[in-house]
């Protein structure tokens, strides 16, 4: 009797394997012809510095102009390192328009401020939330519908990030080349608190393993990934759309945007922006996994089947993998063959999984110690620095609770954001 006992149970795990086999062949199969395309993807942007100073000369308004518009709600503690960016910027920016919401943290003085050394700011109060929208969105409608007409683009920069000098020429540039009517950038994160440094990356994975990389090329109209946060588009594009009016009630309206503008025709890029835009999103690792993670699910986006695709694929080869290899590790010298392959190829996903960190690593800040400031950096300054770096490259073992912060998001409408309730 034991060996039939021992004969069922090889059936089983027989099954097992075989059926990993099948589901996470597939999902790997998807999974290498997205990372392939990375391989052959426009380059990162570089700075394009003016030789105009826009503040103080002049500007050559004829050529190209943008209109940059960023919205604002109690930004204050934030928002400097954006102003003193986007001032930085060259003629190309005719304008540079602040979209508050009645700010009651100094926000606004702090915008005010910022006006009277650069005459292109403009402090604007955008009118009381219709119904059925979202802040995000409506604040860039207002921005975009008080913009010169004479600006050919639209540029929307979030107020936590900070854009580099040449930011703007640079990724007018690139549109330009490329023929594309949008386009947005992928930033390079600042990240500080070590938790941050350990979950932070296993999120932005689950970007990478369902969308092309940034600087991919020939994207379906709907797969095409974007970001809100440097949101570069024709004026003439947004005309068509009515402005923000199709993504108004949407939490991630930049995709739900620009997934309906390339519906429409229009060609949409996608580039990578890490040196020439930072952004500081969020505080340690619990705002890390509230705020970002529920949207990550781009839902608002994306049809029901397509949601249920995507979270299919996360699971089974950025959730499952490095448990699944952990759990059977003793399985492996098992002579029962497809679980010994089903293994085998946990083992490469993980295996591509901790050599991606090489790629994604230029997206994050390490930032550059002086000799000033490394005689004052302190012990506890150094070893918080050194465990962030470390937690970073085991930011794999983030990954199932990454999966399931997708999973979580994409069972729950946000009811708050940004200070608003919905």
């Amino acid at each position: 009797m034991d060996w039939l006992k021992d004969l069922a149970i090889e059936g089983i795990f027989g099954a097992v394997g075989l059926g990993l086999l099948l589901f996470q062949g597939t999902a790997t199969a998807i999974l290498l012809s997205r990372l392939i395309k990375g391989a052959v993807r426009r380059p990162p942007l570089m700075p394009k510095i003016s030789t105009v100073d826009a503040k103080l000369e002049p500007l050559d308004r004829e050529s190209h102009g943008v209109s940059v518009v960023v919205p604002t709600l109690n930004e204050v503690d934030r928002i400097a390192p954006c102003l003193t960016g986007l001032s930085q910027q060259g003629s190309e920016v005719r304008e540079i328009l602040i979209v508050d919401s009645n700010s009651q943290d100094g926000t606004r003085e702090r915008v005010s401020a910022a006006a009277k050394l650069d005459n292109r700011f403009k402090l604007l109060t955008d009118d009381p939330l219709p119904a059925g929208w979202v802040g995000r969105p409506w604040a860039l409608h207002y921005g975009y519908l008080s913009s010169s007409p004479q600006s050919e683009w639209i540029l929307g920069i979030d107020a936590d990030t900070q854009p580099q000098p040449g930011l703007v020429a640079s990724l007018v540039d690139a549109a330009i080349e490329e023929g594309y009517d949008l386009v947005s950038l992928s930033p390079q994160f600042i990240l500080k608190d070590p938790g941050e440094w350990w979950l932070q990356p296993a999120l932005l994975m689950t970007l990478l393993y369902r969308f092309d990389s940034s600087g991919v090329r020939a994207q379906t109209p709907e797969r095409v990934m974007a970001n809100g946060q440097c949101f570069l588009c024709r004026r003439q594009v947004l005309e068509k759309l009515e402005g923000y009016t199709s993504a108004a009630g949407s939490f991630c309206d930049d995709v739900t945007l620009a997934r309906n503008a390339a519906k429409q025709g229009f060609k949409v890029g996608f580039l990578d922006g890490a040196k020439v835009i930072r952004v500081r999103m969020y505080a340690g690792i619990a705002e890390t996994w509230k705020e970002w993670g529920r949207s990550l699910d781009l839902k608002d986006a994306t049809t029901r089947l397509e949601l249920w695709g995507d979270l299919a694929l996360l699971l089974l080869v950025q959730g499952l993998p490095l448990p699944l290899v952990l759990i059977s590790w003793n399985w492996w010298s098992s002579s029962i063959l497809t679980l010994q392959l089903a293994i085998g190829l946990n083992l490469f996903l993980v295996a591509i999984r901790f050599a991606l960190l090489l790629a994604i690593y230029p997206s994050y800040y390490r930032g550059s110690v002086g000799v000033a400031s490394a005689l004052a950096e302190t012990s506890v300054q150094k070893n918080r620095f050194s465990l962030s770096g470390l937690l970073f490259w085991l930011s794999p073992f983030a990954d199932p609770l990454a999966v399931l912060r997708i999973f979580i998001s994409a069972f729950q409408q946000p009811k708050q954001w940004r200070g608003r309730v919905y």
